[in-house]
């Protein structure tokens, strides 16, 4: 064992972009939709339901993300309690948790491309799917409506340079089209910026909560202004099922494909072995317990040895980390080795 002190130019530091699927089993397409019944028939199906890759009680069955309904004026669900005030409702308290969430003031109203919206659909994926964020660009969802208008739902992230920022987190539109692009074309129904005509944008893309806003004004437009008549009920204290509608119509679609994104920071710490350094062994078998001298006097002139691991030390001497070669690696006095050690975290 031999000791050498590292100088700061031997320490590198670097990050990497990590992209994978959010979906279980790492399918890059959710194509099966579940929820419970309990859920549905429960009063919170009127505004929160939770899907699942599979049926309650399948084979590897997990929550993949969660529905809930929000709406400015508690429309769509009925009131916590009747005789005290109509307007309070879970229908509206979500749309405050949201609105103070994303907005950080809860005298706002969320504004889609420039069109206020009142009522939103609040797609939460799974916290445990992604580690850091929902990666830009990555959103394709197909949504089709009761009368079998289909819409394809992306992000803007290809085309800005610099998304919305609320506080500190990230915001792009949520547009008609697909990775991150409008769709083009007259067919289309929508502006070149891929909104819909009257209703501003289909919602908002919060890669850093793992939130997808969309915007339930432009999804209840007729085909001709860009929506899919979904059929949202904003009919004040009405029980309106309206995550169900936002259901059927993902199930209709059949076409989900989400990435997370995560920032991996490594050390790079290079070790050198001059020529003469690390030459010579402390092995039993190569020197004399009693004396400390070399046994075979080959060794005196000519040593060899075998590097197989690297120990990284702190000042007190304690071990912080090790690294093992992938082979043991020759060592004399005619050779020098660079080694570089990895530190992710």
């Amino acid at each position: 064992m031999a000791f050498k002190r590292l100088d700061n130019e031997d320490f590198i530091v670097s990050a990497d972009s990590v992209s994978q699927t959010v979906w279980t089993g790492n399918s890059p397409v959710l194509t099966t939709f579940f929820t419970s019944s309990t859920q549905e028939t429960d009063n919170s199906g009127d505004y929160y339901l939770s899907i699942f890759n599979n049926q309650i009680g399948g084979v590897n069955t997990e929550t993949q993300f969660d529905i809930a309904f929000g709406d400015k004026n508690g429309g769509g669900t009925t009131s916590y309690n009747a005789a005290v005030d109509i307007s309070r409702t879970p229908s509206k308290t979500v749309y405050g948790q949201y609105r103070t969430l994303v907005l950080e003031d809860e005298n706002s109203s969320f504004v889609f491309g420039g069109v206020t919206g009142s009522s939103i659909y609040a797609l939460s994926v799974e916290r445990a799917a992604y580690k850091q964020s929902l990666f830009p660009g990555s959103l394709d969802l197909i949504l089709e409506g009761p009368t079998g208008q289909q819409i394809t739902l992306t992000d803007d992230s290809g085309m800005v340079n610099v998304p919305t920022y609320y506080g500190s987190m990230r915001a792009y539109q949520i547009i008609s089209g697909s990775n991150g692009i409008a769709a083009t074309g007259t067919a289309n129904r929508t502006t070149s910026e891929g909104y819909a005509a009257v209703s501003g944008s289909y919602g908002l893309f919060l890669p850093d909560i793992g939130t997808i806003l969309l915007n339930g004004n432009a999804l209840d437009n007729d085909a001709a202004d860009g929506g899919i008549v979904l059929g949202t009920d904003e009919a004040t204290n009405t029980p309106a099922n309206n995550p169900q509608k936002m259901f059927d119509a993902i199930v209709a679609g059949s076409s989900f494909a989400l990435n997370s994104e995560e920032t991996i920071t490594s050390d790079f710490v290079f070790v050198r072995a001059r020529n003469s350094e690390f030459n010579y062994s402390e092995n039993p078998s190569y020197i004399s317990g009693s004396t400390g001298e070399v046994i075979y006097d080959y060794f005196i002139n000519n040593p060899q040895t075998y590097m197989t691991s690297i120990g990284l030390y702190n000042d007190s001497n304690e071990l912080l980390a090790v690294a093992k070669l992938s082979k043991p690696l020759n060592k004399d006095f005619t050779k020098e080795a660079l080694v570089r050690v990895k530190l992710d975290f």
